[in-house]
Protein backbone atom coordinates (compact mmCIF):
# COMPACT_ATOMS: atom_id res chain seq x y z
CA UNK A 1 0.00 0.00 0.00
CA UNK A 2 1.73 3.36 -0.88
CA UNK A 3 0.29 6.48 0.65
CA UNK A 4 -0.23 9.61 -1.20
CA UNK A 5 2.61 11.32 0.54
CA UNK A 6 4.91 8.97 -0.99
CA UNK A 7 3.41 8.88 -3.68
CA UNK A 8 3.76 12.87 -3.90
CA UNK A 9 7.58 12.23 -3.04
CA UNK A 10 7.71 10.15 -5.54
CA UNK A 11 6.34 12.54 -7.54
CA UNK A 12 8.58 15.59 -6.39
CA UNK A 13 11.48 13.71 -7.03
CA UNK A 14 10.60 12.55 -10.67
CA UNK A 15 9.97 16.08 -11.36
CA UNK A 16 13.43 17.25 -9.80
CA UNK A 17 15.12 14.61 -11.41
CA UNK A 18 13.50 15.62 -14.85
CA UNK A 19 14.19 19.43 -14.26
CA UNK A 20 17.85 18.31 -13.23
CA UNK A 21 18.04 16.32 -16.50
CA UNK A 22 16.23 19.10 -18.77
CA UNK A 23 19.18 21.54 -17.29
CA UNK A 24 22.25 19.45 -18.09
CA UNK A 25 20.80 18.82 -21.52
CA UNK A 26 19.94 22.61 -21.87
CA UNK A 27 23.77 23.02 -20.81
CA UNK A 28 25.07 20.41 -23.51
CA UNK A 29 22.74 21.97 -26.26
CA UNK A 30 24.61 25.32 -25.67
CA UNK A 31 28.27 24.03 -25.37
CA UNK A 32 27.20 21.91 -28.29
CA UNK A 33 25.77 25.03 -30.31
CA UNK A 34 29.06 26.72 -29.64
CA UNK A 35 30.79 24.22 -30.63
CA UNK A 36 28.81 24.26 -33.43
CA UNK A 37 28.93 28.36 -34.55
CA UNK A 38 32.53 28.25 -33.58
CA UNK A 39 32.96 25.35 -36.06
CA UNK A 40 30.97 27.13 -38.22
CA UNK A 41 32.78 30.69 -38.00
CA UNK A 42 36.00 28.74 -38.59
CA UNK A 43 34.29 27.30 -41.84
CA UNK A 44 33.18 30.05 -42.57
CA UNK A 45 36.50 32.48 -42.20
CA UNK A 46 38.23 29.25 -44.57
CA UNK A 47 35.50 29.17 -46.97
CA UNK A 48 36.36 32.87 -47.34
CA UNK A 49 39.65 32.29 -47.37
CA UNK A 50 39.50 29.50 -50.13
CA UNK A 51 37.00 32.13 -51.82
CA UNK A 52 39.89 34.45 -52.18
CA UNK A 53 42.04 32.06 -53.43
CA UNK A 54 39.60 30.98 -55.74
CA UNK A 55 38.52 34.42 -56.94
CA UNK A 56 42.58 35.34 -57.31
CA UNK A 57 42.99 32.18 -59.21
CA UNK A 58 40.17 33.01 -61.45
CA UNK A 59 41.46 35.93 -61.77
CA UNK A 60 44.92 34.41 -63.32
CA UNK A 61 43.11 32.08 -64.74
CA UNK A 62 41.28 34.63 -66.84
CA UNK A 63 44.23 37.01 -67.71
CA UNK A 64 46.19 33.21 -68.53
CA UNK A 65 42.48 32.35 -70.73
CA UNK A 66 42.85 35.92 -72.40
CA UNK A 67 46.36 35.56 -73.48
CA UNK A 68 45.66 32.34 -74.61
CA UNK A 69 42.46 33.51 -76.35
CA UNK A 70 44.86 35.79 -77.90
CA UNK A 71 47.45 33.15 -78.76
CA UNK A 72 44.69 30.79 -80.15
CA UNK A 73 43.58 33.66 -82.54
CA UNK A 74 47.00 34.23 -84.13
CA UNK A 75 47.34 31.05 -84.80
CA UNK A 76 44.44 30.61 -85.35
CA UNK A 77 44.60 33.60 -88.25
CA UNK A 78 47.86 31.93 -89.33
CA UNK A 79 45.97 28.57 -89.63
CA UNK A 80 43.08 29.94 -91.17
CA UNK A 81 45.95 31.53 -93.75
CA UNK A 82 48.02 28.66 -94.07
CA UNK A 83 45.06 26.16 -95.11
CA UNK A 84 43.28 29.00 -97.48
CA UNK A 85 47.36 28.91 -99.30
CA UNK A 86 47.22 25.17 -99.17
CA UNK A 87 43.43 25.10 -100.21
CA UNK A 88 44.19 27.86 -103.18
CA UNK A 89 47.54 25.45 -104.03
CA UNK A 90 45.19 22.45 -104.12
CA UNK A 91 42.74 24.28 -106.01
CA UNK A 92 45.23 24.93 -108.40
CA UNK A 93 46.53 21.59 -108.78
CA UNK A 94 43.44 19.87 -109.06
CA UNK A 95 42.41 22.38 -111.64
CA UNK A 96 45.98 21.50 -113.61
CA UNK A 97 44.99 17.84 -113.01
CA UNK A 98 41.94 18.00 -114.07
CA UNK A 99 42.55 20.50 -117.25
CA UNK A 100 45.49 17.75 -118.44
CA UNK A 101 43.20 14.91 -117.24
CA UNK A 102 40.57 16.29 -119.94
CA UNK A 103 42.87 17.55 -122.35
CA UNK A 104 44.58 13.24 -122.02
CA UNK A 105 40.88 12.47 -122.10
CA UNK A 106 40.38 14.11 -125.31
CA UNK A 107 43.30 13.17 -126.72
CA UNK A 108 42.54 9.12 -126.10
CA UNK A 109 38.96 9.59 -127.32
CA UNK A 110 40.11 11.57 -130.43
CA UNK A 111 42.71 8.80 -131.32
CA UNK A 112 40.03 6.14 -130.04
CA UNK A 113 37.86 7.45 -132.72
CA UNK A 114 40.59 7.66 -135.05
CA UNK A 115 41.64 3.75 -134.03
CA UNK A 116 37.35 3.14 -134.47
CA UNK A 117 37.22 4.82 -137.82
CA UNK A 118 40.44 2.18 -138.90
CA UNK A 119 38.62 -0.29 -137.37
CA UNK A 120 34.93 0.32 -139.13
CA UNK A 121 37.27 0.77 -142.44
CA UNK A 122 39.06 -2.51 -141.64
CA UNK A 123 35.54 -4.48 -140.44
CA UNK A 124 34.21 -3.26 -144.54
CA UNK A 125 37.55 -4.32 -145.88
CA UNK A 126 37.10 -7.81 -144.17
CA UNK A 127 33.80 -7.67 -145.49
CA UNK A 128 34.45 -6.82 -148.92
CA UNK A 129 37.33 -9.90 -148.38
CA UNK A 130 34.90 -12.07 -147.66
CA UNK A 131 32.25 -11.41 -150.36
CA UNK A 132 35.25 -11.84 -152.51
CA UNK A 133 36.23 -15.08 -150.91
CA UNK A 134 32.59 -16.04 -151.18
CA UNK A 135 33.08 -15.01 -155.06
CA UNK A 136 35.96 -17.09 -155.14
CA UNK A 137 34.75 -20.21 -154.06
CA UNK A 138 32.00 -19.74 -156.15
CA UNK A 139 34.16 -19.16 -159.27
CA UNK A 140 36.69 -22.56 -157.86
CA UNK A 141 33.93 -24.36 -157.01
CA UNK A 142 32.69 -24.46 -161.25
CA UNK A 143 35.55 -26.12 -163.35
CA UNK A 144 35.12 -24.03 -166.02
CA UNK A 145 35.31 -20.71 -164.09
CA UNK A 146 37.90 -22.28 -162.14
CA UNK A 147 39.86 -22.83 -165.40
CA UNK A 148 39.18 -19.16 -166.68
CA UNK A 149 39.92 -17.84 -163.23
CA UNK A 150 43.84 -19.82 -163.59
CA UNK A 151 44.14 -18.23 -166.94
CA UNK A 152 43.10 -15.01 -166.48
CA UNK A 153 46.49 -14.84 -163.61
CA UNK A 154 48.52 -16.30 -166.04
CA UNK A 155 47.82 -13.86 -168.99
CA UNK A 156 47.59 -10.77 -166.26
CA UNK A 157 51.81 -12.05 -165.29
CA UNK A 158 52.70 -12.40 -168.67
CA UNK A 159 50.89 -9.44 -169.84
CA UNK A 160 52.58 -7.66 -167.74
CA UNK A 161 56.20 -9.04 -168.51
CA UNK A 162 56.09 -9.53 -171.56
CA UNK A 163 56.43 -7.22 -174.75
CA UNK A 164 53.18 -7.32 -177.33
CA UNK A 165 53.95 -9.98 -180.03
CA UNK A 166 56.36 -12.43 -177.89
CA UNK A 167 52.98 -14.61 -176.33
CA UNK A 168 50.24 -16.05 -177.96
CA UNK A 169 47.07 -17.25 -176.06
CA UNK A 170 44.89 -20.37 -177.02
CA UNK A 171 46.88 -20.85 -180.15
CA UNK A 172 46.56 -23.91 -182.13
CA UNK A 173 49.52 -26.89 -182.56
CA UNK A 174 50.16 -28.64 -185.52
CA UNK A 175 48.64 -32.11 -183.84
CA UNK A 176 45.16 -29.62 -182.99
CA UNK A 177 46.04 -29.18 -179.54
CA UNK A 178 45.46 -25.77 -178.33
CA UNK A 179 47.41 -24.80 -174.98
CA UNK A 180 46.09 -21.99 -173.05
CA UNK A 181 49.51 -20.16 -173.56
CA UNK A 182 52.68 -19.61 -175.64
CA UNK A 183 55.96 -17.48 -175.63
CA UNK A 184 57.81 -17.01 -178.28
CA UNK A 185 61.57 -17.77 -177.36
CA UNK A 186 64.91 -15.80 -179.41
CA UNK A 187 67.21 -17.24 -181.62
CA UNK A 188 64.43 -19.05 -183.72
CA UNK A 189 64.18 -21.83 -180.91
CA UNK A 190 60.43 -23.37 -180.38
CA UNK A 191 58.09 -21.98 -178.60
CA UNK A 192 57.48 -22.69 -174.39
CA UNK A 193 54.26 -24.67 -173.84
CA UNK A 194 52.51 -23.21 -170.27
CA UNK A 195 48.87 -24.95 -169.56
CA UNK A 196 46.86 -23.28 -166.46
CA UNK A 197 44.05 -25.81 -165.79
CA UNK A 198 45.21 -27.19 -162.16
CA UNK A 199 42.63 -29.75 -161.45
CA UNK A 200 41.16 -28.72 -158.05
CA UNK A 201 38.48 -30.48 -156.77
CA UNK A 202 40.68 -33.41 -155.19
CA UNK A 203 42.63 -30.86 -153.40
CA UNK A 204 39.10 -29.06 -152.15
CA UNK A 205 38.11 -32.57 -151.26
CA UNK A 206 40.93 -33.04 -149.35
CA UNK A 207 40.96 -29.60 -147.66
CA UNK A 208 37.59 -30.65 -146.50
CA UNK A 209 38.34 -34.34 -145.13
CA UNK A 210 41.10 -32.22 -143.47
CA UNK A 211 39.11 -29.98 -142.10
CA UNK A 212 35.84 -32.08 -140.86
CA UNK A 213 38.70 -34.50 -139.22
CA UNK A 214 37.19 -37.92 -140.78
CA UNK A 215 40.52 -39.50 -139.74
CA UNK A 216 43.26 -41.57 -142.29
CA UNK A 217 40.26 -43.12 -143.68
CA UNK A 218 38.74 -40.17 -145.41
CA UNK A 219 41.76 -38.33 -145.61
CA UNK A 220 43.89 -41.31 -147.75
CA UNK A 221 41.23 -41.56 -149.98
CA UNK A 222 40.99 -37.83 -151.24
CA UNK A 223 45.13 -37.65 -151.14
CA UNK A 224 44.62 -40.84 -153.50
CA UNK A 225 42.31 -38.88 -156.19
CA UNK A 226 44.13 -35.69 -155.91
CA UNK A 227 47.86 -37.46 -156.35
CA UNK A 228 46.03 -39.97 -159.20
CA UNK A 229 44.23 -36.50 -161.30
CA UNK A 230 47.18 -34.40 -160.99
CA UNK A 231 49.24 -37.16 -162.63
CA UNK A 232 46.87 -37.94 -165.10
CA UNK A 233 47.01 -34.10 -165.86
CA UNK A 234 51.16 -33.64 -166.25
CA UNK A 235 50.80 -37.45 -168.48
CA UNK A 236 48.23 -35.04 -170.52
CA UNK A 237 50.54 -32.09 -171.27
CA UNK A 238 53.73 -34.25 -171.74
CA UNK A 239 51.22 -36.09 -174.78
CA UNK A 240 49.46 -33.22 -176.28
CA UNK A 241 51.69 -30.28 -175.70
CA UNK A 242 55.45 -31.52 -176.40
CA UNK A 243 55.81 -31.48 -180.08
CA UNK A 244 59.59 -31.91 -181.16
CA UNK A 245 61.07 -29.00 -183.33
CA UNK A 246 57.86 -27.00 -182.37
CA UNK A 247 57.66 -26.46 -178.91
CA UNK A 248 60.19 -27.10 -176.43
CA UNK A 249 60.61 -30.44 -174.78
CA UNK A 250 59.99 -28.60 -171.17
CA UNK A 251 56.41 -27.20 -170.19
CA UNK A 252 54.66 -25.25 -167.59
CA UNK A 253 51.85 -26.45 -165.24
CA UNK A 254 50.69 -23.32 -163.51
CA UNK A 255 49.33 -23.22 -160.37
CA UNK A 256 46.96 -20.09 -159.14
CA UNK A 257 47.87 -20.76 -155.59
CA UNK A 258 50.77 -20.30 -153.43
CA UNK A 259 49.70 -22.20 -150.80
CA UNK A 260 49.37 -25.46 -152.46
CA UNK A 261 52.25 -25.30 -154.71
CA UNK A 262 53.92 -25.21 -151.13
CA UNK A 263 51.77 -28.36 -150.11
CA UNK A 264 52.80 -30.01 -153.10
CA UNK A 265 56.86 -29.83 -152.71
CA UNK A 266 56.27 -30.35 -149.34
CA UNK A 267 53.62 -33.71 -148.86
CA UNK A 268 53.82 -34.64 -152.61
CA UNK A 269 57.46 -35.62 -153.75
CA UNK A 270 56.56 -38.23 -156.05
CA UNK A 271 54.44 -35.89 -158.37
CA UNK A 272 57.21 -33.37 -158.68
CA UNK A 273 59.57 -36.56 -159.51
CA UNK A 274 56.94 -37.44 -162.04
CA UNK A 275 56.97 -34.58 -163.48
CA UNK A 276 60.21 -33.61 -164.15
CA UNK A 277 60.49 -37.03 -165.48
CA UNK A 278 57.60 -36.05 -167.97
CA UNK A 279 59.53 -32.50 -168.35
CA UNK A 280 56.79 -30.59 -167.04
CA UNK A 281 57.63 -28.06 -164.40
CA UNK A 282 55.11 -26.88 -161.51
CA UNK A 283 55.29 -22.95 -161.31
CA UNK A 284 53.77 -20.62 -159.07
CA UNK A 285 52.66 -17.16 -159.77
CA UNK A 286 56.01 -16.18 -158.15
CA UNK A 287 57.86 -18.01 -160.25
CA UNK A 288 55.77 -18.00 -163.18
CA UNK A 289 56.90 -14.42 -162.77
CA UNK A 290 60.78 -14.65 -162.31
CA UNK A 291 60.57 -17.34 -165.72
CA UNK A 292 58.85 -14.31 -167.69
CA UNK A 293 61.80 -12.02 -166.53
CA UNK A 294 64.25 -14.67 -167.27
CA UNK A 295 62.72 -14.79 -170.83
CA UNK A 296 62.48 -11.04 -171.39
CA UNK A 297 66.39 -10.84 -170.51
CA UNK A 298 66.79 -13.79 -173.06
CA UNK A 299 64.65 -11.64 -175.28
CA UNK A 300 66.34 -8.56 -175.03
CA UNK A 301 70.10 -9.99 -175.17
CA UNK A 302 69.05 -11.36 -178.76
CA UNK A 303 67.40 -7.88 -179.73
CA UNK A 304 71.43 -6.48 -178.94
CA UNK A 305 73.02 -8.98 -180.75
CA UNK A 306 70.64 -8.32 -183.72
CA UNK A 307 71.28 -4.80 -183.52
CA UNK A 308 75.35 -5.09 -182.52
CA UNK A 309 76.33 -3.46 -186.03
CA UNK A 310 74.06 -1.14 -185.55
CA UNK A 311 74.97 0.11 -182.35
CA UNK A 312 78.42 -0.43 -183.23
CA UNK A 313 78.25 2.10 -185.98
CA UNK A 314 76.73 4.67 -183.58
CA UNK A 315 79.51 3.69 -181.36
CA UNK A 316 82.28 4.76 -184.40
CA UNK A 317 80.48 8.07 -185.21
CA UNK A 318 80.07 9.12 -181.43
CA UNK A 319 84.10 7.86 -181.31
CA UNK A 320 84.57 10.37 -184.38
CA UNK A 321 82.39 12.81 -182.45
CA UNK A 322 84.58 12.90 -179.02
CA UNK A 323 87.58 13.17 -181.32
CA UNK A 324 86.06 16.71 -182.96
CA UNK A 325 85.24 18.11 -179.68
CA UNK A 326 88.32 17.25 -177.96
CA UNK A 327 90.27 18.83 -180.74
CA UNK A 328 87.82 21.85 -180.68
CA UNK A 329 88.17 21.90 -177.12
CA UNK A 330 91.83 22.31 -176.76
CA UNK A 331 92.08 25.28 -179.96
CA UNK A 332 89.99 26.70 -177.40
CA UNK A 333 91.94 25.80 -174.50
CA UNK A 334 95.19 27.49 -176.61
CA UNK A 335 92.42 30.75 -177.55
CA UNK A 336 91.77 31.33 -173.75
CA UNK A 337 95.68 30.85 -172.28
CA UNK A 338 96.69 33.75 -175.57
CA UNK A 339 93.60 35.98 -173.66
CA UNK A 340 94.64 35.36 -170.24
CA UNK A 341 98.25 36.06 -171.23
CA UNK A 342 96.71 39.42 -172.99
CA UNK A 343 94.51 40.32 -169.83
CA UNK A 344 97.80 39.67 -167.72
CA UNK A 345 99.82 42.17 -169.73
CA UNK A 346 96.64 44.53 -170.07
CA UNK A 347 96.81 44.51 -165.91
CA UNK A 348 100.79 45.46 -165.87
CA UNK A 349 100.61 48.14 -167.86
CA UNK A 350 97.42 49.33 -165.88
CA UNK A 351 99.51 48.96 -162.76
CA UNK A 352 102.40 50.98 -163.88
CA UNK A 353 100.08 53.81 -165.34
CA UNK A 354 98.85 53.52 -161.60
CA UNK A 355 101.81 53.80 -159.91
CA UNK A 356 102.85 56.86 -162.39
CA UNK A 357 99.38 58.71 -161.56
CA UNK A 358 100.83 58.75 -158.07
CA UNK A 359 104.59 59.80 -158.75
CA UNK A 360 102.85 62.64 -160.73
CA UNK A 361 100.27 63.59 -158.27
CA UNK A 362 103.49 63.78 -155.65
CA UNK A 363 105.22 65.88 -157.63
CA UNK A 364 108.63 63.50 -158.16
CA UNK A 365 109.27 65.20 -161.13
CA UNK A 366 112.95 64.28 -161.49
CA UNK A 367 112.67 61.00 -160.74
CA UNK A 368 110.38 60.32 -163.42
CA UNK A 369 112.29 62.09 -165.46
CA UNK A 370 115.88 60.07 -164.47
CA UNK A 371 113.12 56.49 -165.00
CA UNK A 372 111.73 58.00 -168.43
CA UNK A 373 115.24 58.38 -169.55
CA UNK A 374 115.87 54.54 -168.38
CA UNK A 375 112.80 53.23 -170.18
CA UNK A 376 113.53 54.93 -172.85
CA UNK A 377 116.74 53.15 -173.55
CA UNK A 378 115.33 49.73 -172.41
CA UNK A 379 112.24 50.09 -174.96
CA UNK A 380 115.18 50.47 -177.71
CA UNK A 381 116.42 47.52 -177.55
CA UNK A 382 113.18 45.74 -177.36
CA UNK A 383 110.98 44.54 -180.31
CA UNK A 384 110.35 47.21 -183.15
CA UNK A 385 106.39 46.02 -183.24
CA UNK A 386 105.67 46.67 -179.68
CA UNK A 387 106.63 50.56 -179.64
CA UNK A 388 104.94 52.13 -176.77
CA UNK A 389 103.20 55.14 -176.46
CA UNK A 390 104.87 58.57 -175.53
CA UNK A 391 103.60 61.24 -173.83
CA UNK A 392 105.67 64.72 -173.69
CA UNK A 393 104.14 67.42 -171.33
CA UNK A 394 105.69 70.81 -171.52
CA UNK A 395 106.57 73.05 -168.49
CA UNK A 396 108.17 76.20 -168.36
CA UNK A 397 110.38 75.04 -165.91
CA UNK A 398 110.46 70.79 -166.88
CA UNK A 399 110.25 68.85 -169.20
CA UNK A 400 108.84 65.30 -168.72
CA UNK A 401 108.74 62.51 -170.47
CA UNK A 402 106.57 59.23 -169.50
CA UNK A 403 106.81 56.02 -171.15
CA UNK A 404 104.48 53.11 -170.41
CA UNK A 405 105.62 49.18 -171.87
CA UNK A 406 103.24 46.84 -172.54
CA UNK A 407 105.09 43.87 -170.80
Amino acid sequence: MVTLGELLLAVVAGLAILSVWASLALIRAGRARARAEAEASARAEQAETQLAEILKAQSEMQGRMGAMAELFGARQAELNQSIGQRIDGMTQRIGSTLTDQTRSTHENLTKLQERLAVIDTAQANIQSLARDVVGLQAILSNKQTRGAFGQSRMETIIRDGLPFGAFSFQPTLSNGMRPDCTIAMPNDAPDLVIDAKFPLEAWNAMRAAETEGTGEQGIQPAQQRFRRDIEVHIRDISEKYLITGETQDTAFLFVPSESIFAEIHENFETIVHKAQRARVVIVSPSLLMLSIQVIQALLKDARMREQAHLIQGEVLRLMEDVSRLDDRTRKLQAHFSMAQKDVDQILTSSEKLTKRGAKIEALEFAQIADEATAETAAQASRAADHEPPKFEPRSSTLKLRVVDEDD
